[in-house]
């Protein structure tokens, strides 16, 4: 209910919090942010941008490469959005503390995994 409002799914507002925070970045670089291939990435834009929140254009620099932005809607989302994360946070039953060392931990979870990963290939 709490992304509904904003018409958002969790992964899409995901996608959104990164572009809100970088502004406009490759799609390579977006999934580096997310941990998303283009496969699973791709999807996600493409109905963001039926919803007029992002606009997908080739790179004037590299035309190999997508660049997404946000639109003027897209923007103008956040401030709509500015609740969220106070709302996820009260619906969890945690604290801010706890939610903090819950991030560490997975930051380092997904630091052994990445570090793991590399040691096998």
């Amino acid at each position: 209910m709490i992304l509904k409002d904003l018409g958002l799914t969790y992964p899409q507002y995901l996608v959104m919090l990164v572009l809100w925070e970088h502004g406009e970045l490759p799609v390579k670089k977006l999934g580096e942010h997310l941990r998303l291939d283009s496969g699973t990435l791709s999807p996600l834009l493409k109905r963001l941008e039926t919803a007029g929140l992002v606009r997908r254009e080739r790179s004037v620099r590299d035309e190999r490469s997508v660049e997404v932005r946000l639109t003027d809607e897209g923007v103008a989302l956040r401030e709509r959005a500015v609740e969220v994360p106070r709302r996820i946070l009260g619906a969890t039953g945690f604290d801010l503390d706890e939610i903090r060392a819950l991030r560490e931990r997975l930051d380092q979870l997904t630091g052994a995994l990445d570090a793991a990963a590399v040691e096998q290939a």
